[in-house]
């Protein structure tokens, strides 16, 4: 996926004092402000994020991104409050999403995904038919690529899969269908994209762990919430203060433009031991970060990565990478592989 610059984010109506990496001026001690730090729109950070990100939390928990326009938040008790607290609201306009979450994880923070939304309370999960029309477009496709002695699953399974929710990958309209693919979060299926090839990543780089869903597909779950935290889809959620707000770095002003860093609050030592390691069994597992529980798309998701990896495993035994081959990450608010290319037998 290509780096997607941000648009439309206003200068703050406060202007920060610089201060070194490591001190504070005596005047930025005597006003709680944080200072001037790296931008996020620097080369290196889109290049490698999560070595920035360690930066960001040892060194400028709260600082302001001149280049960008906004303040930088990267420790998860931070992050976990921009996103949950009164005193943030929706970026760029401030009335949204009023009434509705934060845009997070695979949710685009619309109202209809509180829990009263008819996904999660009348039917606990997704639509029956929906449900089947993924089950069954994973393995069409699953038996395609298994007669190739190599694919690429991005181009040829993580594209199509979430298309299963409104068209048919032959060109035709089912179960699913247009109805079925109501509302921003799952009109928009290039998230759940990026989510799932981060998932088959993070296993096919694991052939044990590959083995052992195999054997117990019910892990799937653990693995899906583990790669959420491990290599966040949305990287970079941005709100807005509507009152001054104090976090562990130092004070914000009211009205002051934030960006939220997902990746780096689901890289925080404080929360998650070892977070740099893809551990499914891991004991402080956290679903903070992945979306709402009321979001049809954060429900979608997980049955398109429970129903598509049984399907490839299924079709494909022996998959695992090309020789040679090593995926890579892309982008800046969102993040995934461009390309998984694989063997599948």
């Amino acid at each position: 996926m290509q780096a997607d610059a941000p648009r439309d984010i206003p200068a703050p109506t406060t202007s920060p004092e610089p201060r070194a990496p490591a001190t504070r001026s005596a005047r930025s001690r005597r006003t709680g402000r944080p200072s001037t730090g790296p931008s996020l729109l620097a080369r290196g950070a889109a290049r490698d994020p999560y070595r920035f990100y360690r930066m960001l939390r040892e060194q400028y928990p709260l600082s302001y991104d001149a280049p960008l326009g906004a303040w930088l938040i990267s420790r998860y008790d931070d992050v976990t409050a921009a996103l949950t607290d009164p005193r943030f609201t929706g970026f760029p306009h401030d009335g949204a999403p009023r009434g509705g979450p934060a845009p997070i994880g695979l949710c685009h923070g619309s109202p209809r995904c509180l829990p009263t939304d008819r996904y999660t309370v009348v039917t606990g999960t997704v639509p029956a038919g929906l449900a089947e029309r993924v089950e069954r477009t994973a393995y069409v496709l699953a038996r395609r690529i298994a007669r190739r002695p190599r694919a690429d699953l991005v181009e040829e399974f993580c594209r199509w899969l979430p298309a299963a929710s409104g068209a048919d990958p032959d060109g035709g309209e089912g179960a699913g269908g247009p109805a079925a693919a109501d509302g921003p979060c799952l009109r928009d299926t290039a998230l759940r994209r990026t989510a799932l090839a981060s998932l088959l990543a993070n296993l096919l780089d694991d052939p044990d762990l590959l083995a052992a869903l195999r054997i117990e597909p019910a892990l799937t779950g653990r693995a899906w919430t583990e790669s959420l935290r491990h290599d966040p889809p949305v990287q970079v959620v941005l709100r807005r203060t509507v009152a001054e707000v104090t976090l562990s770095g130092g004070t914000l002003p009211a009205r002051a433009p934030v960006a939220c860093l997902v990746g780096a609050a689901a890289r925080d030592p404080q929360r998650f031991a070892a977070p740099d390691v893809f551990d499914p069994f891991r004991p402080d597992q956290d679903r903070t970060l992945t979306g709402p529980p009321g979001c049809p798309a954060v429900a979608l998701s997980r049955l398109e990565a429970e129903q598509g990896l049984r399907a490839l495993l299924d079709a494909m035994p022996r998959l695992r990478w090309e020789g040679g081959f090593r995926p890579a990450a892309t982008g800046l608010l969102t993040r995934g592989p461009r390309s998984l290319l694989v063997r599948p037998g």
